[in-house]
């Protein structure tokens, strides 16, 4: 038998099952505001500790933990903030994402990955798991917390569907947050905007749409996107974050509904996690198939050929991919 040059260790495997406290870790640190402290000047473990009310042995301790996995530097006795850190993690920014953990890491996600062998016999999330559940108040949480992950391709989106000053009827399914839509009117200032998604979460997309200024030009249609009317009419469709909870025959049920809700010649914006024919590359994208597996009955992380075949089955003869910067999502636009 060949002998390896280089000297095999289970390492990777040890780190792999104690990956869970990078999780706990990390959310942990924002929920303290770890990174705000030590923004705002407080460097080392006794004056972190005196910010946050903590033991000055636990913020040590945690701490170094971050350092050691990248979210951290350290100088002798003293923290200090990476790029990344400071830039995502720190309260300060504009550009803080703290507040995803919130939904990322709660007890629904957690419960669903807690029996994987069982999942995998069953083909999909055991019953009783997953937070399908219209009146789930995940989905509340989702929409308060994902904002700042969502706002990027939200915001890249907008441009590639409307145009300044050109009439457009919006139509936004499953609209969460509602940031998608307020995005396009934000953008397009005689784009009107109708957001579906359950009554409880639109709530949320409100709010947003009133601290945006665009509240007079939005309005909403509470109730499942398979159920609800849409009306027609529509230049714009948004269907953000969707297709992946569903099995194939599900979407093209939805995706010929939105086809009849459309005008001639009208844009629908598909934005998903979508993996390489492999299924493997990129990463963040294939590793998407796994949390679907464990949160939905007969969800995935679709192909761009996969999706393809089902917008064409739903009436959409011309579909292209698009790459956004800073997301590891795709978009797909689709014309009517």
């Amino acid at each position: 038998m060949a002998i390896p040059t280089q000297q095999l260790t289970p390492e990777s495997i040890f780190n792999a099952f104690n990956a869970f406290q990078q999780s706990m870790a990390l959310k942990g640190a924002a929920e303290l505001d770890i990174f705000t402290h030590i923004g705002d000047g407080a460097s080392t473990a006794v004056e972190i500790a005196g910010r946050t009310g903590a033991a000055e042995r636990g913020v040590r301790i945690l701490c170094d933990f971050l350092t050691i996995h990248g979210f951290l530097m350290k100088d002798g006795d003293r923290y200090g903030l990476t790029p990344e850190s400071a830039l995502f993690l720190n309260k300060r920014s504009p550009a803080y994402t703290g507040t995803i953990g919130k939904f990322l890491v709660n007890e629904h996600s957690i419960n669903a990955f807690r029996d994987i062998a069982a999942t995998v016999r069953h083909g999909g999330a055991l019953p009783g798991v997953g937070h399908m559940d219209p009146e789930n108040p995940i989905w509340v949480e989702f929409a308060h917390s994902m904002v700042p992950i969502v706002i990027m391709a939200a915001q890249a989106i907008a441009p590639m569907v409307t145009e300044p000053g050109r009439p457009a009827k919006v139509l936004d399914i499953a609209a969460g947050h509602g940031m998608f839509g307020v995005s396009v009117a934000r953008h397009n200032p005689a784009a009107e905007i109708v957001a579906v998604d359950w009554k409880n979460v639109l709530e949320v997309a409100l709010e947003n749409a009133t601290r945006a200024g665009v509240r007079d030009r939005y309005r909403t249609l509470p109730g499942s996107a398979f159920d609800v009317e849409f009306g027609s009419g529509y230049d714009v469709v948004l269907l953000t974050n969707f297709l992946h909870h569903f099995e194939p025959a599900a979407n093209v049920k939805l995706l010929r509904k939105i086809h009849a809700a459309m005008k001639p010649g009208g844009v629908l914006a598909t934005l998903e996690f979508v993996p390489n024919d492999d299924r493997v590359t990129p990463p963040v994208a294939a590793a998407f198939s796994m949390i679907m597996l464990a949160n939905t009955e007969r969800g995935d992380a679709y192909t761009f050929a996969e999706l393809g075949a089902m917008l064409r089955e739903a009436g959409f003869a011309d579909s292209t991919l698009h790459d956004l910067q800073a997301s590891p999502q795709r978009v797909i636009l689709s014309r009517r």
